[in-house]
């Protein structure tokens, strides 16, 4: 494993859940974070961004996608992050990275063999 894969792996863990959040939401946007943890209002992102927990698997989910966003802004602007979360991607049967990772609650690693893979190959 890269020492950029090491480092966002570990920041994953690390990274406590208001400021993670909070770092994915002034990336992402907060519908796209509302999305990624599987609610319907951007409250709930606020208030996880203020010291409220989301449920787990809705944090494990949020953990994946700071993961995979700590690696890619490694080698791309943040508008080239967003649009890979939101863009079909052949890596995940032609399905966006935000919705494999909803759906599959962040446990299939074959979202962060995309993240790299794209990476890596741009």
């Amino acid at each position: 494993m890269a020492a950029i894969e090491v480092t966002a792996y570990a920041a994953s863990v690390r990274t406590d859940v208001p400021e993670l959040v909070d770092e994915l939401r002034n990336l992402l946007g907060a519908q796209l974070v509302a999305y990624l943890a599987g609610v319907k209002e951007t409250r709930a992102v606020r208030q996880w961004a203020e010291g409220r927990n989301p449920q787990p698997r809705q944090e494990q989910r949020l953990r994946v996608a700071f993961r995979v966003t700590k690696l890619l802004l490694e080698r791309d602007r943040p508008r080239v992050v967003q649009a890979w979360f939101q863009g079909m991607n052949p890596q995940l049967d032609d399905v966006s990275p935000a919705r494999f990772i909803l759906e599959t609650d962040g446990a299939d690693p074959r979202v962060i063999a995309a993240a790299q893979a794209f990476a890596a190959n741009g």
